[in-house]
C-alpha cells in the first residue's frame, strides 16, 4: 500500500494536460510525428512565445520529447503510453445529445499515434473480425490460422512482430466511435502497409487520413468494404 509520500501525483498531470493550449498541442502531435514549435502555436492559436512555454512545461512533465535538428528544434509525444493516456482521456468526453452533426475529417478516419482509427479504423476492425481473421479475447485481439494466413499474403511478418515486445492485438476503444480499432504491434503494422500501398493517405497538416481510390476498390476486394 503507497504511504502519503509515495501518492501518485495526479493531480499535477492533470493540470499540465487540462490547460486549452496544452491540450490541443498534444492533440496535434497525437499522430506520432514530430513538429516545430511555430507550427504547434498556429495549431494552438497561441503566440510562439505562449507555445515555447507550454512546450517547455509538457517536455519537463515528460509528456514531449525535444528532437534536436540542425538550428530547430522539433517535438513529439514521449511514447506510445502518452499517447495511449490522451486518448483515453478523449473517450471520457460527454457525447453531445441532439441533432446529430456531420462528421469532421478526423472522426472519419486518422491515426491515432501510430494505428488507424475513426470510422475507418473501426469498420476495419469489424470486418477483419467478422471475416475470422481475428477473434476478440478479453482486451486483445487473437490472430487466427486463418488469419495469420491472410496477414501473411499481405506481407506482415507475424513472427517478427511477435518478438517486438510490445502487446500483439490489443481492442482500442476509439473516442469517436465508440466501438473497437485494431491498436499494438499489429494494429500499428497494418496501417504501415495502408500507407505504403497508397491504400490511405495524410491529409495535410492534419491527423486526419482519407481512402484513395485503390484503398476503396481494394479493401472492398479484400474485406468487403463498401463507400458509406
Amino acid at each position: 500500500m503507497l504511504s502519503i509520500g509515495m501518492e501518485p501525483d495526479i493531480s499535477s498531470l492533470a493540470a499540465l494536460i487540462s490547460e486549452p493550449a496544452r491540450g490541443r498541442i498534444l492533440i496535434a502531435l497525437l499522430d506520432g510525428r514530430s513538429l516545430p514549435a511555430t507550427e504547434l502555436a498556429q495549431r494552438a492559436g497561441i503566440t510562439r512565445q505562449t507555445a515555447s512555454s507550454h512546450l517547455a512545461k509538457l517536455t519537463e512533465g515528460q509528456l514531449l520529447r525535444v528532437i534536436p535538428q540542425g538550428r530547430h528544434r522539433y517535438y513529439r509525444i514521449a511514447n506510445a503510453r502518452v499517447a495511449e493516456l490522451l486518448e483515453s482521456m478523449a473517450r471520457f468526453t460527454p457525447l453531445k445529445i441532439g441533432r446529430p452533426e456531420p462528421k469532421s475529417p478526423i472522426q472519419i478516419a486518422r491515426t491515432c499515434y501510430n494505428h488507424l482509427a475513426g470510422t475507418m479504423g473501426v469498420r476495419i476492425a469489424e470486418a477483419i473480425v467478422g471475416r475470422g481473421l481475428l477473434r476478440e479475447v478479453g482486451r486483445d485481439y487473437q490472430l487466427t490460422k486463418k488469419g495469420a494466413q491472410w496477414f501473411s499474403e499481405l506481407g506482415i511478418d507475424i513472427e517478427d512482430l511477435r518478438k517486438s515486445g510490445r502487446v500483439f492485438a490489443r481492442q482500442c476503444l476509439d473516442w469517436s466511435e465508440r466501438r473497437n480499432h485494431i491498436a499494438g504491434a499489429l494494429g500499428s503494422a497494418l496501417t504501415e502497409y495502408l500507407f505504403e500501398q497508397g491504400w490511405i493517405e495524410h491529409v495535410r497538416e492534419s491527423r486526419a487520413v482519407q481512402i484513395t481510390s485503390l484503398g476503396r476498390s481494394e479493401l472492398k476486394l479484400r474485406l468487403g468494404l463498401d463507400d458509406r
